[in-house]
């Protein structure tokens, strides 16, 4: 094996992808920046305990472990930075009031959740702390929207789940803990046959009720159903008009919205409405997200939040990079201070300049243009 191969689902980017990427990312923050979004930079690695709090320990097999040699502690790479959000609103920022957090940074997988997919992804996402309602839910859905927007993705298919629902069929059933962890397997992996065996000893009500799920899956009939068969639980019926609330406060920014009652990613920690955006080319959900009230609990400090993220560099494949911009080329001299000026002047206008090296024979690789001096004024030319 040559010593320079990179691990599995591990790999470089190369300029125009990686021109595209950054191109895209400086959009989505900027558009988050003037939402009110402040930016956070966590360090890649902390204390394991502190990572595997609250949202984070649903990361645990995620997450790459190492000892610190400093303190004999374990530690991890980050696999998720919705933890370190929480940590830092809990702890650094301690407001008491509503806190609106972004980030845009590399997180780390030990396997890669798809066969196209990176062990390395480059999460960004926005994170809202401090207000329990409806309307922060709408905020951050909104936010995402407007990101996928403006990094070229128009045309979006928006998935609305509720964790409420199963939750507080478990709940009513009196389902123990080790059977309600082999439900969600089976839901998760929509695995009928299993989930139709883990239900046969359960009662009729909640045996019905729980191989309906797989099936609430759709466009508004979805909420009518599950008003109708599942069990007239208050927390379900508001599970429900939330959904609907939001269904359409939502159809006037994207056309394709459905409800998926089976959806429960993250249902370890998410507490209410959840979301997944999809887009055509990619069978995968595209961003995530959902509300995760009581995040801060872990941190010694219980806060209402919401949030979404997504990966870059998966988005970056469903969208066409531009070609990667042609420069212009400049002779080398020295201590001349009408040509430094002009190439100064190019620069700051967003050109990029490329001086020509002492023997450098390939200076007019990627240059589609060159300076050039002409009755004693540089001039640019085409090549």
């Amino acid at each position: 094996m040559h010593d320079w191969l990179l691990p599995e689902y591990v790999e470089d980017i190369l300029p125009v992808e990686a021109l595209h990427i950054e191109a895209m990312r400086r959009q989505i923050i900027d558009l988050m920046l003037v939402h009110g979004y402040q930016q956070i930079i966590p360090p890649l690695l902390e204390y394991l305990e502190s990572l595997l709090s609250g949202s984070g320990r649903d990361m645990d097999l995620q997450t790459f472990k190492v000892i610190d040699q400093l303190s004999g502690r374990m530690m991890g790479l980050r696999a998720d930075m919705t933890p370190q959000a929480a940590r830092i609103d809990a702890h650094l920022l301690n407001s008491n009031g509503i806190t609106r957090l972004c980030y845009a940074n590399t997180v780390l997988h030990t396997v890669s959740s798809g066969i196209t997919q990176t062990r390395e992804p480059l999460q960004v996402g926005a994170e809202l702390y401090g207000h329990s309602g409806l309307e922060s839910d709408l905020e951050i859905q909104q936010l995402m929207l407007k990101c996928l927007s403006v990094a070229g993705l128009s045309e979006i298919h928006l998935d609305l789940g509720h964790v409420a629902v199963f939750r507080n069929l478990i709940k009513g059933a009196g389902i123990s803990s080790q059977l309600e962890t082999e439900l969600f397997t089976a839901l998760q992996a929509k695995d009928l046959p299993t989930l139709k065996e883990l239900c046969r000893p359960l009662q009729q009500s909640a045996r019905d009720a729980l191989l309906l799920l797989p099936e609430l899956y759709g466009g508004d009939h979805v909420l009518t159903d599950a008003a109708k068969w599942l069990p007239d639980y208050p927390e379900i019926r508001t599970a429900l008009n939330e959904l609907s609330m939001i269904k359409q406060e939502m159809t006037a920014i994207v056309e394709h919205i459905a409800f998926d009652l089976a959806d429960l990613r993250g249902y370890h920690y998410h507490t209410g409405i959840v979301f997944a955006a999809y887009a055509r080319g990619c069978s995968n959900a595209i961003a995530l997200g959902g509300r995760y009230d009581e995040i801060g609990k872990a941190f010694g400090r219980s806060r209402p939040a919401t949030g979404y993220s997504m990966d870059l560099r998966d988005l970056s494949r469903l969208i066409r990079p531009k070609p990667y911009p042609k420069a212009i080329s400049a002779p080398f001299q020295k201590n001349n201070k009408e040509l430094d000026a002009m190439i100064e002047q190019l620069r700051k206008a967003g050109h990029i300049v490329v001086i020509e090296l002492p023997g450098q024979k390939d200076h007019r690789q990627n240059c589609d243009r060159r300076m050039v001096l002409k009755n004693g004024q540089w001039m640019i030319e085409e090549i």
